[in-house]
């Protein structure tokens, strides 16, 4: 169960209120479900009532109550309960069922498919883009190329297009594939990605691809990215394999969900989606563990959307961030609830279930870090 498979069940609300005369309102073509704030009832969270009380000339709450009506007669499978909760916001409630179909669906796709779109599409609102240009800068180079792994991941055909001949050593090494050169004719057939330059003397053959890329990306593009020159030689906050490097958080927790795997397999079991616990699912205040696989499910159920937001932002930070966020949510899992059995125990469904959150959570890393174009490694 993810925040699109909750948008649509949404949609399918809003459509039948409105052919009902419940509602009277345009069907919006895109309804945004996100995952609930801290402190926040359920799992998950829609303002959709909010939006449209006003066009439908009712109080947000009483157009909330309808479409909570309509979901629950839907019967969405792994929703366990939908509220009305403050001013007139929907939330979600998932079961065990609900959250591990989401860990199964992650561990079918794999990392080149969860959250990807395999057919050619137009983004609503905005044309697909023909042309990525970029000017002759390799932070430039560097962001329209995760720009454009992004926009292929959903579907959207593109081209990559620099204003001058790049230099043939810093493309190279960097990892950027450039369609054309020049300036092409017309405003009408380009979009141009032009982030704050690179600090000079920047050298990508002292980082290497992967934290040079890194360094490049993390940075929102209005900031001009830290190599850590600052600092005296610049060279370890990037390449120290340290907690303080979030790179290296990242990769590590990839790294770490695989070993588990591999671990796995020695003693005898593999992962198994299902519940976290023998005999029942705690509630989150109830037990460390329970929170911590809570929030680590809740960043790999947001990582489709945040992708579909990125094919009109065209802001890959964004991307480096939610890579944190679910490396660090990995972690306090990984502390908080032991995945493999201890000495002589038995391998129980509640460990190939913990396995199988595990390996999501590597399989959502593994596939973020191919699309900013980083290597995803099983050892460090």
């Amino acid at each position: 169960m993810t925040p699109a498979d909750l948008s649509r069940a949404l949609f399918e609300a809003v459509r039948s209120a409105v052919a009902a005369g419940e509602l009277r309102v345009a069907v919006p073509e895109r309804i945004v479900v996100e995952r609930a704030r801290p402190g926040g009832a359920g799992s998950y969270a829609s303002n959709v009532a909010l939006r449209l009380a006003g066009p439908a000339g009712q109080p947000p709450e009483a157009v909330a109550r309808v479409l909570r009506q309509r979901v629950l007669g839907l019967r969405v499978p792994g929703v366990a309960d939908v509220e009305v909760t403050g001013p007139g916001f929907l939330s979600f409630t998932l079961d065990g069922d609900g959250r591990a179909a989401l860990v199964r669906e992650i561990l079918a796709r794999g990392p080149a498919a969860y959250g990807h779109l395999a057919a050619p599409r137009t983004v609503p609102s905005a044309p697909a883009p023909r042309m990525l240009h970029f000017p002759d800068d390799p932070r430039a180079a560097v962001v329209a190329d995760a720009v454009r792994r992004v926009l292929l991941s959903q579907g959207v055909p593109v081209r990559l297009g620099c204003a001058a001949e790049a230099e043939p050593g810093w493309v190279g090494s960097l990892g950027v594939r450039v369609d054309a050169y020049g300036v092409p004719e017309g405003a009408e057939a380009r979009t141009v990605v032009r982030p704050v330059p690179a600090p000079r003397g920047f050298d990508p053959y002292a980082l290497g691809r992967d934290a040079a890329r890194w360094a490049l990306l993390r940075p929102p593009a209005h900031e001009r990215p830290r190599l850590g020159t600052e600092e005296g030689p610049g060279l370890v906050p990037l390449l120290a394999q340290r907690e303080g490097n979030p790179l290296f958080r990242v990769r590590y927790a990839h790294a770490r969900g695989r070993a588990l795997v591999r671990n796995a397999r020695d003693l005898g079991f593999a992962a198994e989606a299902g519940e976290l616990y023998e005999n029942r699912q705690p509630e989150p205040a109830e037990d460390p563990g329970a929170v911590a696989a809570d929030r680590l499910l809740g960043a790999l159920a947001a990582y489709p959307a945040l992708l579909s937001a990125l094919t009109t932002d065209y802001a890959p930070d964004r991307l480096c961030r939610h890579l944190v966020v679910t490396a660090d949510a990995f972690f306090r899992f990984h502390d908080a609830i032991r995945v493999l059995p201890l000495g002589p125990e038995k391998p129980s469904a509640a460990h190939r279930a913990r396995l199988a959150l595990a390996e999501a959570a590597g399989t959502v890393l593994a596939g973020g870090l191919s699309l900013l174009g980083i290597d995803a490694p099983e050892h460090l």
